[in-house]
């Protein structure tokens, strides 16, 4: 190896080059680094990011989604190293250890209902897989085998691994590796923007959640394990669900036995102001899915949250449930997560969201009057704007122009304004905004300025093209 190459911490040229011959980014374009910088990011403080070049950046997207309690906690770091020095690894495998008894204690503590089970995994898409199949074998376990198949949306994006991948509804990201897992069903989703079902009754009706129950008895009742939702859809844009959403799904899952499933990835942890998005919308689910702010990010970490009536028929001799990942519930991870709900409690983090939503709201207002905003959505500290051309009649950009607005324009001025964020098309174009749960009300301000700035000059550049 090239000793500048292992030494590239030093110089940030070698750094620069190492990352163009090493590193294999996720979701990323391997051509565009091969030119052009790579941004790099060398550490972070508090709600602040820093890059190779010491360029700050408030950090708009709480890394992804994740980073509840803000960069540099250093008890989380002290955390993982007393667990470390303790106990480094052990299995979960007909064996348990402290910090994963501790954390599952706590998470039905915080969980509503009866939500008293936790299985652990290292990821949010493993989580999601490990619901699928528990579902599946609960089912088999009361004598229901024919139940299989599982309801997501449209565009929801549920994870990357095999079965994750079948229930996620993004089309671009799935059709290299059809054919997929069978079973895997789609209805329409909750984008009130966008809405055509409700379009003639000249308000909502609920058809997007009547479509599940459509969608249940097409694929015939016996056959349907499982609805897996997000409280607030993410791809797509901040979906969140109308008024009474929720009631009509809990009850339609009931009325044909259908398990429901919260993929609460995202929205968990105090994102949506409460610890779970389902307490936010007051539903009670049947399984919570969750990672990211469980952690913070500072350990890989993920699970399932099961009620106790799913978990009954494994509670019977000679029962088990086939499936385990070597790092689920790592105990250091399961560490810095006590350490990291810890801070949540003390601090009442998910409360500064609640304390500060009427700002994010005002700043959110001050968005959407740019030219270049047909809508903003969200809640908590969970919020996007869809960008359009025409404001009248909703017109969306054509493909190369969202490549140069939101790769080419938008990502590049944010970030050299000082944001980071998160500009999407995976659906509609979107920016997204999900700050760590610390921020207040001067850096939401601040980015309501960076971004009514960078849009409105985005808008001149595109009306000039």
């Amino acid at each position: 190896m090239d000793p500048e190459i292992a030494h590239a911490d030093d110089n940030v040229e070698a750094l620069q080059r190492a990352a163009r011959r090493h590193l294999w980014g996720h979701f990323t374009q391997l051509s565009g680094f091969q030119t052009e910088p790579m941004p790099i990011i060398i550490r972070g403080e508090g709600n602040y990011i820093f890059d190779q070049n010491g360029h700050r950046l408030l950090d708009g997207l709480s890394g992804l989604f994740t980073v509840q309690v803000g960069h540099g906690r250093r008890e989380l770091a002290e955390a993982a190293t007393q667990q470390a020095a303790t106990l480094a690894y052990f299995p979960l495998w007909s064996f348990g250890h402290e910090p994963g008894i501790r954390l599952a204690a706590r998470l039905a503590e915080l969980a509503p209902g009866d939500l008293n089970r936790v299985f652990f995994t290292s990821s949010g898409s493993e989580a999601v897989e490990s619901a699928w199949k528990l579902a599946v074998q609960y089912f088999a376990e009361i004598g229901q085998p024919m139940r299989r198949k599982i309801i997501s949306r449209h565009y929801a994006y549920h994870g990357t691994t095999l079965g994750a991948l079948s229930i996620t509804g993004i089309p671009a990201i799935k059709n290299p590796w059809e054919p997929l897992l069978p079973g895997a069903v789609k209805v329409v989703n909750t984008s009130s923007y966008r809405c055509g079902m409700c379009a003639a009754a000249g308000s909502c009706t609920l058809a997007c959640a009547d479509d599940i129950e459509t969608r249940i008895i097409i694929e015939g009742p016996d056959s349907v394990a499982c609805v897996i939702l997000e409280p607030v859809q993410n791809t797509g844009g901040a979906l969140v669900p109308p008024p009474g959403y929720w009631k009509r799904v809990r009850e339609i899952c009931d009325r044909y036995g259908v398990l429901l499933i919260s993929d609460e990835v995202i929205c968990a942890f105090g994102r949506l102001g409460h610890w779970f998005g389902c307490q936010r919308f007051d539903y009670q689910p049947d399984m919570i899915t969750f990672a990211k702010g469980v952690t913070s990010g500072y350990a890989p970490l993920g699970g399932v949250i099961v009620s106790d009536r799913i978990a009954a028929p494994f509670l019977e001799e000679g029962r088990t449930f086939l499936h385990g990942l070597t790092f689920g519930g790592h105990p250091v991870s399961c560490a810095v997560a006590l350490a990291n709900i810890d801070i949540l409690e003390r601090e009442d983090l998910p409360g500064n969201v609640l304390r500060n939503e009427a700002i994010f709201d005002d700043v959110m207002a001050r968005i959407a009057a740019t030219p270049i905003v047909g809508e903003v959505r969200g809640c908590g500290y969970f919020r996007v704007a869809e960008l359009v051309k025409d404001k009248k009649n909703k017109t969306t950009f054509t493909d190369d122009e969202c490549d140069w607005l939101l790769r080419g324009y938008l990502s590049p001025k944010l970030y050299k304004a000082g944001l980071f964020c998160r500009a999407d098309d995976r659906a509609d174009p979107v920016v997204v905004l999900s700050p760590p749960l610390t921020c207040g009300p001067d850096e939401l301000r601040f980015i309501g300025d960076t971004v009514v700035e960078v849009f409105n000059n985005a808008w001149e550049a595109f009306q000039s093209r």
